[in-house]
């Protein structure tokens, strides 16, 4: 779940990249940072900044990056320029030197691609929550099918079969997890409330927010007059926005105590916009309703017949609609018949265990979130389902000990954080495993984990394709089918 603002946790479910080197041996190492070599470019520049050109400058749009920035050369110098598109000719200003490549913003268009169109939102361009509104959403979704079609090819050395269709859904309002940056500017005379400014740390100044649920996306001016009125306005930080099926959650981090009248604002502003507010002041464990505000937050699966409760806090995926279709594709490809027993990797609260177990023998979920593993329990417990067990395990730790390993499993379901799954990989053909589905949220650690299971471990990648989950980004998620060849 990826915007500037959503800043990963450290915890075993998305643990640090720290925490990862130290498990890996040298052959290990150089697989796990592959996917990474560029962000691990260090880049030397001298204490003194060079002046930036003051001049535009014109050049031709070659590509699009995978973060959907417009990619040009200039004297064999590559610049990465915001609000261009491939095959467009554009005017642009830079923005920083650096020494393997620079960055820049388009100010004017000659000539335009045909995917171009107008963005719907007055904040894009400047704020950076969204870097791609300005590309249709069929263009968007080629480009996001190139760009995993690209890493396949050069980080995995690998290709599937078949591509499958995307999975789409609505392109606006579809955001239902967010993190939103909070900061009260004295020389605007305001707070504002929303993401990073792209390409600096300031927050954009926004009146609304087209990618949010609604229910928060048009409050955002509501959202920022309330933090106006408190006694601790400047000492709001953020606000996290959950939202299930239908309540919403705003949680407020706040860095002093709540007065009575700011107590009142806040409860008052719940009653009026029919939110239900929360405050956190220190780390997750100081999560808490104001008075009256508690609900229990869930989310419907209604074609497996599974509802899941979660608590604001919780990892879930942002886009409910495209979670759903994500399910189906995966289980339809997996195949799973009612002898199957099914192995589900970085299970979560039980997003795909619980209606992978409506069809199979018998499933295991392995999380390594301690309070997500309670919660899965509790909510196959809720949904009638008993053919199923939970285990708590730190999936990038010694696992040898884990009862699970001893089993033996028909099928696989991996769904990690960014950081891949290279570490639970060699496991799988020693436990039995067939056939594997492979959920991603960054196309390079997926292909470097396909070059593994390909090229290494004895799999063919059957199929694989891209799924929207957060359109007008560039961010990508993808799917993949292997099978144990012969």
């Amino acid at each position: 779940m990826a915007s500037a603002a959503d800043a990963p946790r450290s915890h075993p479910r998305n643990p640090t990249p720290l925490q990862r080197l130290g498990t890996l041996g040298p052959k290990r190492l150089l697989q796990f940072l592959e996917p990474f070599n560029d962000q691990l470019s260090v880049n030397i520049v001298s204490r003194k900044r060079k002046p930036l050109p003051q001049e535009l400058v014109e050049v031709d749009i070659e590509s699009l990056t995978h973060e959907g920035r417009g990619l040009a050369h200039i004297d064999g110098k590559a610049v990465f320029i915001d609000g261009a598109l491939p095959g467009e000719r554009v005017r642009f200003r830079y923005r920083r030197i650096q020494r393997r490549h620079d960055e820049g913003v388009a100010v004017e268009v000659l000539r335009a691609s045909p995917d171009r169109v107008e963005p719907k939102c007055p904040h894009f361009g400047i704020c950076g929550g969204c870097s791609l509104q300005h590309m249709s959403p069929e263009a968007q979704i080629r480009a996001k099918q190139s760009s995993l079609e690209d890493v396949f090819t050069r980080i995995g050395k690998v290709s599937p079969q078949r591509w499958l269709e995307p999975l789409t859904g609505n392109h606006w309002g579809y955001r239902r997890k967010a993190r939103l940056g909070v900061r009260y500017v004295a020389k605007k005379g305001k707070t504002l409330v929303g993401f990073r400014e792209r390409g600096n740390s300031f927050l954009a100044d926004l009146s609304r927010c087209e990618v949010l649920h609604p229910r928060v996306g048009e409050r955002i001016e509501a959202i920022a007059e309330t933090i106006d009125a408190l006694s601790i306005r400047d000492q709001v930080p953020q606000i996290e926005v959950a939202i299930g099926d239908d309540p919403c959650v705003l949680i407020f981090r706040i860095m002093a105590p709540l007065s009575t009248p700011d107590l009142s604002v806040l409860m008052s502003f719940a009653e009026r916009e029919d939110f239900h507010v929360y405050v956190q002041e220190g780390g997750v464990e100081t999560i808490r309703p104001l008075p009256g505000q508690g609900i229990d937050l869930h989310y419907t699966l209604p074609f497996h017949h599974v509802r899941l409760e979660f608590l604001p806090s919780d990892f879930t995926q942002v886009n409910l609609e495209l979670n759903r279709h994500m399910i189906d594709q995966a289980l339809d490809l997996l195949q799973v018949r009612p002898e199957d027993r099914v192995l589900d990797l970085f299970c979560g609260l039980g997003n795909f265990t619980l209606p992978l177990a409506r069809r199979a023998d018998f499933v295991v979920g392995v999380e390594g979130d301690d309070g997500l593993v309670s919660r899965a329990e509790s909510n196959a417990e809720q949904n009638g389902i008993a053919n199923l067990r939970f285990h708590s395990a730190d999936l990038y730790g010694q696992l040898t000990q884990q009862p699970w390993m001893e089993e033996r499993f028909d099928k696989v379901l991996l769904d990690p954080p960014r950081s891949g799954a290279l570490e639970v990989l060699d496991m799988l053909p020693r436990m039995g495993i067939e056939r594997i589905l492979y959920v991603s949220c960054y196309p390079a650690t997926l292909a470097r984990d396909a070059d593994r299971l390909v090229n290494e471990l004895g799999y063919e990648l059957v199929a694989a394709g891209v799924m929207d989950m957060f359109p007008h980004t560039g961010h990508v998620e993808s799917m993949a089918l292997f099978e144990r060849k012969g």
